[in-house]
Formats: structure tokens, sequence, C-alpha cells
């Protein structure tokens, strides 16, 4: 992490006095938050000046990414319950908000509903009508108290458009949920594309916009020495 910091300070000075004059390089890094790495990641930022941004995820439950088919099945091949698994991880990133502080904003909030266990043909992959009518009024209180956490502490949430070139037809999180964030005085919003490739960079970034503007918010964040900068929409 500090030869990345070093190299990418040096790109920044190189290019804000060469051909890419102009151009604002912020650095940043995401945090893969669990209940046993807070504590851990607590000094993070202190310990690695020059970070600009740092964006906390959750990307496990139960010891498996979801992204994984050995998160859905017990070792011997039995299917776990769902609904547990995914309460499980909004229990694991509730506490993660309420123990971890040294970040600005939460990612994807709904990550997990991006997979789902694929060796389970009775499973219906979550859409937007599905989450709506079958898991919103299951999960609407443990999301309030996360959200109603993170802006107590100050922190904002991203708009992360990644689950659109994945096959879903909503961005992370959900209309439900930004709609809950923006009632309960939530402000700070980021865009992610959440690109692993070229091809994904910024993609449907616009799009996020408009749907958040839509929404009622009138401005949008980007940070520079781990504080917010909002700009209109």
């Amino acid at each position: 992490v500090d030869d990345y910091i070093r190299d990418l300070s040096q790109i920044r000075d190189e290019v804000s006095s060469g051909v890419g004059a102009g151009v604002d390089l912020r650095i940043g890094v995401e945090q893969g938050v669990m209940p046993s790495t807070c504590e851990k990641l607590a000094s993070y930022s202190s310990e690695h000046p020059g970070l600009d941004f740092i964006i906390a995820s959750s990307h496990v439950v139960d010891g498996f990414d979801p992204y994984y088919p050995e998160c859905w099945v017990y070792p011997d091949g039995t299917p776990k319950d769902v609904k547990t698994l995914y309460m499980k991880y909004f229990e694991d990133m509730l506490y993660n908000v309420k123990h971890f502080k040294d970040f600005n904003v939460y990612g994807h909030i709904d990550y997990i509903f991006r997979y789902g266990p694929d060796n389970d043909p009775n499973f219906k992959k979550v859409d937007m009508a599905g989450f709506r009518d079958d898991y919103y009024p299951v999960f609407k209180d443990i999301l309030h108290e996360i959200l109603k956490t993170l802006i107590e502490k100050g922190k904002g949430i991203e708009i992360n458009t990644g689950s659109l070139y994945r096959g879903m037809d909503y961005m992370h999180p959900h209309e439900l949920i930004l709609r809950m964030y923006k009632e309960l005085g939530g402000e700070i919003l980021t865009f992610g594309s959440d690109a692993h490739d070229v091809e994904h960079v910024g993609y449907h970034i616009e799009e996020a916009a408009e749907f958040a503007a839509g929404l009622g918010f009138k401005y949008y964040s980007t940070f520079k020495n781990m504080k917010p900068e909002f700009i209109k929409l």
C-alpha cells in the first residue's frame, strides 16, 4: 500500500504539470470489512498517509464471499437457508458500522443480492420487484439501523452501477434503500462503476446521477484528504 500511494503521488505530480494538467488524481482504497477486522483497520488512514478516500465494503458472510458457490451450501452439500444468510450479512454490516470508523463511504450495501445459490434450481435471483416484495419487508429494520448509524457518524453510501453489467436490473443499493437513506437525512453520496476492466470504467454513471437527482439528492461527493467535497448534481 505504501508503494501504491508513493507511485500514485508521483504520477499525480507528473500529470498536474504535464499533458494531464487539470487532472485531479485522488488516491483511494477499498476495505473489505468484517467484524474480525474492524480493530485491525481502525487506524489505517493514519498508518498510510496520503490516502484521499476509503470505501468500506462487506464481501464476506459466514466465512465466504457470496460470489462463490461454497457460500450457499454446508460442507456436505446441504443448501443453507438464503434469508438466514442475507440477515447474517446485514448483521455483520451493522456491527461494522458501529465499531469501525476509519472510512468515508460504505459501498454496494446490498452486494449479496448480486449472487445466489446457482446450484438450487428453485432459487430466483433478486431483481428490483423481488427485493421490493420479498426482501425489503424482512430487512428494512436492520437496514434502517445501518443507515441511521452511518449518518450519525458522518459517513456516506455509494451508488454502484456494477450490478448493471452483471445482469441485475437495478443499481446498488435498491431504490428503497436509497429513499430510506434520503428520508433519514443522508447527504453524502458517491458514484462508482465497480470496474474490473477498462471497458466498465464509468459505466452508466450519468444515469446514476440522474437517478439520484430524481430521488431528491442535490449533491454528490468526492473526497480529498479524507474530507468530503460536495458537487451539485
